[in-house]
């Protein structure tokens, strides 16, 4: 039995393949190794995996994961995974890696992840050949559900935010200043608590759709301009996504794009999929 997984900084999803060639798909927290260390990570896969998981029949785990972009940090997971499929071969790639091929294949182009994070790169079919770092959450993830949280977070406690959306954000989530303060400075996960806010953004953009459309263009302009444009002949390719906030927000994705005369391929929320698909055809070629 092998395992595919898809890590982000907020959740993972995993697929089973058992002897019989059954599909078997669930979900854990994502554990991005800047954040998360190796006994982190064991404690919530044991707790969260599926009791009929054997894990000690698995002969093959594929994880791909945000933030498993050097060796130091993808053996903060590789141990954590060893612990806990101790029978099985380890192999740690990048969420990065897992979203070109998903979105590519074999096929040379331009593919990005906007969730929690933001990353981007050039894919020659079966390698990456230029990724500009978005810098984290800190200094960049433009683009991101983080990088759109904290503009929406800032809106509201400035009291930038239409009247309306504020008292459905205070009825919704009940926090003061000090309360973000705090979330931000002091709580483990800061960029997951930021994340979040995109999603509430998205419930009540039907209601707010000129504060929606600005905070969510302002985010995709600063995607572009601090890192899309910033790839050779970038207008030579299509654009192609995955990630709940450019699968969510497309439409103004798209807006976007077009403004850098740059056309739109495949969006899609998760890799998992395909990513399944493409390690199927590779493993039976």
């Amino acid at each position: 039995m092998i395992v595919i997984a898809d890590g982000g900084s907020t959740k993972t999803n995993w697929c089973l393949i058992n002897e019989a060639g059954r599909k078997i798909l669930f979900n854990t927290e994502g554990y991005n190794p800047y954040f998360s260390d190796t006994a982190y990570i064991v404690g919530s896969l044991r707790k969260s995996l599926p009791d009929h998981l054997e894990t000690d029949k698995l002969t093959e785990v594929n994880y791909y994961g945000a933030g498993c972009s050097t060796d130091a940090k993808r053996k903060i997971v590789a141990d954590a995974m060893q612990q806990v499929f101790p029978n099985a071969k380890i192999n740690i790639g990048h969420d990065l890696l897992a979203s070109c091929r998903a979105l590519l294949g074999d096929e040379p182009g331009f593919a990005a992840i906007l969730g929690t994070g933001t990353n981007s790169c050039l894919y020659d079919g079966k390698d990456i050949t230029l990724n500009i770092d978005s810098l984290g959450y800190f200094l960049g993830d433009e683009g991101s559900g983080c990088f759109i949280g904290k503009r929406i977070l800032s809106d509201y406690m400035k009291g930038y935010m239409p009247k309306g959306l504020r008292e459905s954000f205070y009825d919704n989530f009940a926090l003061t200043n000090e309360d973000i303060f705090d979330h931000i400075y002091n709580k483990p996960l800061p960029n997951r608590f930021c994340a979040g806010f995109s999603k509430f953004l998205y419930d009540y953009k039907d209601n707010y759709e000129d504060y929606t459309f600005s905070t969510v263009d302002y985010a995709f302009t600063a995607f572009f301009e601090n890192l899309v444009i910033h790839y050779p002949n970038y207008k030579d390719f299509s654009l192609n996504c995955v990630g709940s906030v450019g699968y969510s927000f497309r439409d103004i994705l798209s807006i976007v794009a077009d403004r850098y005369e740059m056309g739109v391929g495949k969006v899609i929320r998760s890799p998992i999929d395909d990513l399944v698909d493409y390690h199927m055809t590779t493993v039976n070629k």
